[in-house]
């Protein structure tokens, strides 16, 4: 099912990717010439853990320089594909910190139209310590999530009540008001709170920038449906293949860095076997 992405390039003659053709699909190349080979209104939902803009060289990949020229070059041609190839249903998902998230969201506003911001959702994660002169950072992402129209993919995901809540005991009046228990739990806000891989994690493959499981099959979960064909142009430690398989979706995903996608293939066959 695997096919070079290169060789469907120079074959004027190749038909573009539709959904029919995808099923846990991964292609070493750059993501624009993978975007332009799938037809319009094709993917049900995108998650990218995108590049941040710290400007260092990781080994696995360089990232882009905080420099709003270049992140504007780099993404405005990018975020224009995924406009394209994304259903009228679907939504998009870009993982980021707080470098460029402000570049970010002026791009999407003007590509996918500031009304249709679904969330800028706040990943906090503790990972020890940090500055002493100002406030400690570096203790959460930004996930900035959009629809394409105001018809969209939702799926209610519930949290449990605090401990503390009325709604978690019941019982309890407050105010003259009685609290009945409920066991359901509350639809999940813009805030997460869901630590990072730790050192000793099972799921770690030693890829730096690897985001947990739990953290991507939330979104997966929220904007899809099984059967439905998630996309990630930024596939890293493939992540989101993995989650993709487990939870019953098509996938298609590219990394520019051969290494990424040799992990992404691997956690691909491990989860068949």
């Amino acid at each position: 099912m695997l096919r070079i992405v290169e060789q469907m390039l120079n074959n004027a003659d190749t038909p573009p990717i539709n959904h029919t053709m995808c099923y846990q699909q991964c292609f070493c190349s750059d993501n624009m010439d993978l975007m332009k080979t799938i037809e319009s209104n094709t993917i049900d939902l995108i998650y990218c853990d995108i590049l941040y803009g710290t400007g260092k060289n990781f080994g696995d990949y360089k990232d882009l320089k905080p420099i709003r020229s270049e992140i504007e070059i780099h993404y405005i041609p990018r975020i224009k594909e995924m406009h394209r190839i994304l259903k009228p249903t679907g939504s998009i998902y870009l993982q980021m910190d707080t470098r460029i998230n402000h570049w970010l969201r002026c791009i999407l506003d003007d590509i996918f139209g500031y009304d249709n911001l679904l969330a800028e959702i706040i990943w906090y994660y503790d990972n020890g310590g940090g500055r002493k002169r100002t406030f400690v950072n570096k203790k959460h992402d930004v996930i900035i999530a959009y629809s394409k129209t105001k018809t969209f993919i939702y799926n209610e995901i519930l949290e449990p009540y605090k401990e503390t809540s009325g709604y978690a005991k019941g019982g309890i009046v407050n105010n003259g008001k009685k609290y009945m228990p409920n066991e359901k739990g509350k639809n999940a806000d813009d805030v997460w709170c869901m630590p990072i891989l730790n050192p000793m994690s099972n799921e770690r493959l030693g890829y730096d920038t690897q985001k947990p499981k739990a953290l991507i099959e939330r979104i997966i979960k929220a904007s899809s449906n099984e059967g439905d064909l998630v996309a990630d142009f930024y596939v890293g430690s493939g992540t989101t293949a993995e989650v993709c398989k487990d939870l019953n979706r098509n996938f298609i995903g590219c990394d520019i860095n051969p290494r990424a996608v040799e992990i992404t293939l691997q956690r691909l066959n491990d989860a068949r076997s």
